[in-house]
């Protein structure tokens, strides 16, 4: 009975350092310049049409785009980087995001807690899952003066707008490699 309990506490061990789990395949050179340069122009145009719209605030460049980017431009083929998902998930989750600020920003641990728990519901059953809708949906939480100041046009800029600028990007860059 004690050499059951110290095996399976050595299997759990064994899962933390992740034995027994195969490693994602490696891609070749051309999958990694691809990835690179989509990443780079997707967020460089996020970056000058903030410019555009907001100055030298950048308010449309927000930390959740980081995580769609890898998508988009690093794993395209996955059903979290597809169009409904980045323009879904980040849409709906940034409307969940700042209906919590309005509703319960005197209790912001609470708004923060609940945007993400419903982003991911809402994403879900919408079939739009899309993981950094999650980190949109704190953002809207979370965010500076600025950003609660936006009230729902966060939902058009940036949650809208930045993530239809990497689609963009994507279809262009992503179909250069499988034409």
């Amino acid at each position: 009975m004690a050499r059951s309990g110290a095996l399976q506490r050595q299997r759990y061990w064994a899962k933390w350092r992740g034995r027994g789990h195969q490693l994602p395949p490696r891609v070749n050179a051309s999958e990694l310049f691809w990835s690179f340069i989509g990443s780079v122009l997707g967020i460089g145009a996020v970056g000058l049409c903030s410019i555009w719209f907001d100055g030298t605030d950048r308010i449309l460049v927000i930390g959740s785009l980081g995580a769609s980017s890898v998508l988009v431009f690093a794993a395209p083929r996955s059903p979290l980087a597809q169009p409904r998902n980045l323009i879904g998930g980040n849409l709906l989750s940034a409307l969940v995001g700042v209906s919590c600020y309005l509703v319960f920003s005197r209790w912001p641990v609470l708004a923060a807690a609940l945007a993400v728990g419903l982003a991911i519901t809402v994403m879900h059953l919408t079939r739009t899952l899309h993981p950094p809708g999650g980190a949109t949906a704190l953002v809207a939480v979370i965010g500076s003066p600025k950003i609660h100041a936006m009230g729902y046009f966060f939902v058009l800029f940036p949650a809208l707008l930045a993530p239809m600028i990497l689609l963009l990007i994507g279809l262009v860059v992503n179909n250069i490699l499988n034409p």
